[in-house]
Formats: structure tokens, sequence, C-alpha cells
């Protein structure tokens, strides 16, 4: 049965690199009908941080990318890393035990990321490692390790990288480097999810595309229905409509607050005669989109109204803006 694993460190939310990886583990579980098991490698103390393994699955829930098994901590399984490490060789006299010129336990007998992943992945029956071209580098001694302990090592798949627009590594200068950050920008998940699912297994390094994540993500909000996407900006569904074009819900979430918490505003002196028509119409009961067609029609100061309904003069379609409002605030905004 295959089995593949996805094997962060919880050092914080999950670089986009490696929830290419989540990803690409997923995919191969599903498209071979096999099981992934969800390992955090917090072998190494001093680069974990507090509440790291659980921000790691807050955001695998969040991408919608689920597991089979786990989480498991390494560390809670060190018994049986250093039982293993003591079926390979022996200790030296400072109580660090070393294969080749690697480190498998530190003189404290704690072990290392090296001989923990081994370890784990031959228990735990891994057939496929899939993950970065970074890793490349220790598949040899995994495999070797693997071998020594009597088992028979998985099929190691690297990927390409995934780097900003100039080349180097992805920090947050690029724009987002993790999947708070994009979290944070109000890209929503099935975005983030559609694109690295575009991106696949790359064989080479990719560098981000942020202008494509954005239209995915203005596609990904024009797919929900009302009564979603209002609950994700958290408004009632009845300003669904104004919320349509937003490109992400940091927007949508604008566009809200211009509806329902307009700031203040001064009206020029010749917008009153297209404000008492607007009134005129709102009482006689014309739809949204007929009142902005008799506005037009006869030359009506369309930016005034947007002014006096939201305090600003840009944003929503302003038939949605009406349409969102109930008729005693239309009337309200529209008086002074």
């Amino acid at each position: 049965m295959t089995r593949v694993r996805f094997a962060p460190s919880p050092t914080g939310s999950l670089h986009l690199g490696s929830a290419l990886s989540a990803v690409a583990n997923r995919r191969f579980a599903d498209e071979h009908g096999g099981s992934f098991l969800l390992r955090i490698d917090d072998t190494d103390a001093a680069r974990n941080v507090e509440g790291g393994a659980a921000a790691i699955v807050e955001d695998l829930d969040w991408l919608g990318v689920r597991w089979d098994e786990g989480p498991v901590l390494q560390s809670e399984r060190f018994v049986r890393h250093r039982e293993a490490a003591h079926l390979i060789g022996e200790p030296d006299a400072e109580g660090a035990l070393r294969f080749g010129h690697t480190t498998l336990l530190r003189p404290d007998g704690s072990p290392t990321y090296q001989l923990a992943s081994a370890v784990d992945d031959l228990d735990f029956a891994i057939t496929h490692v899939i993950r970065g071209s970074d890793h490349l580098a220790n598949a040899e001694l995994q495999t070797e390790l693997i071998r020594a302990l009597g088992g028979e090592p998985p099929e190691f798949v690297h990927h390409g990288l995934l780097l900003g627009e100039d080349g180097t590594k992805l920090s947050k200068r690029h724009g987002a480097s993790s999947l708070a950050d994009l979290r944070d920008a109000g890209i929503p998940p099935e975005a983030v999810r559609a694109y690295l699912d575009e991106l696949g297994l790359p064989r080479h390094d990719v560098h981000l595309d942020l202008p494509r994540l954005r239209r995915l993500s203005t596609e990904a909000l024009a797919a929900l229905s009302d009564e979603e996407l209002a609950a994700r900006v958290g408004v009632p569904a009845s300003v669904a409509p104004v919320l349509r074009g937003a490109r992400d819900i940091a927007e949508a979430r604008d566009y809200a607050r211009a509806v329902l918490e307009p700031g203040p505003v001064t009206l020029p002196a010749d917008a009153r005669p297209t404000l008492d028509r607007f009134r005129e119409l709102v009482e006689s009961g014309v739809d949204p989109r007929g009142i902005v067609r008799e506005l037009k029609a006869v030359g009506g100061d369309l930016k005034a109204v947007r002014l006096a309904l939201t305090g600003r003069d840009r944003g929503p379609e302003l038939a949605a803006v009406i349409a969102a409002l109930p008729r005693d605030e239309l009337l309200r905004r529209t008086l002074g």
C-alpha cells in the first residue's frame, strides 16, 4: 500500500514551498489509493516555536489538506530513535553516536533529524518521500541508515522549490512567503490550493506568480454563494451584492465597511438636486438599477450619491450599495 508523509518542523505558519509539498503528497496518496501521515519533525528544540505544531494543523485545515494518520510528534519517539541508533553503532567518549561523519545522537542522547527521519520512515512503512529539492542531499544518507537498520528505503521524489520573482528564497519582501501571509492578505484558501495544484510537482524551481494567485482569488470569491461570501467577510447576507467584484477578502471587508460604517463627508452644494431626485426615486419604490439608470439619464451626480451613501468617491457598484441598505437608511444618508 502506498504511504506518504508530510513532515514539517514546528517553526510557525507553513512556508508556501512546504504547502506545495503537502498538496503534492495528498494528491499522490489519493491517486494511488494510499494514506497520508502527518508527522511533526520537532527534534531540533532550538528551532521549535510555541504553538508551531498547532499552526501547521490550522494551516493544513485551512488549505483543505486532510491527513489519514497523525499528527505524530517525533519528540515522543525518542526512545525508539535511541534504540535504533545503538543498532547502528556505539557512542563515543562524549556520548554522541555518529554514522560516518554524521551525528545521529547528540552527547545528551537526543536524536538528530537524520536519524529520526530515517527511523520514522522505516517504522511507518513510508513508500514514497515527496519533498523539496533542498532535501536532495539527505536522501543518500537516509537510504543508508534505513538499510543499516535492515529495511528497504522509500522512493525519494524531489520537486523544484518555490522562489521569489527575483529567483531568491521566498520571503515576505516578495509579497508573501507563508500561508499566514496569504491569509492575512485576504487570499481565500481555494485560490491558494488551486495555485499549488497547478504547480503540481515542478521538476525545476519556479517563481511565485502573485498576479496568477490574485486572479484565482477573484475567481474563487466569485464562485461563492452570497451566504458563504458574506460569512467569510463577517457581514449579513444582505450585504453580499456589495462584495461582488472584490479581489480578495480584505478588499471585500473594505467594501462592506464603506456601506456599513461610512465615514463623514461634506457634499458640494450643487449635489442637492441629484440627492433630492434620488430620495424621490427611493420613496417611489424604484429598484436600485432603475435608480442608477434614471439618475444617469438626467445627468445626475452619481459621485455625490456614492459619497453620501459610503463616504467615498469609489468602491463597489452603486446599485449594489443601494440594494444593500434599508430604505430608511438610504433616505437618512442623503438627507443632509
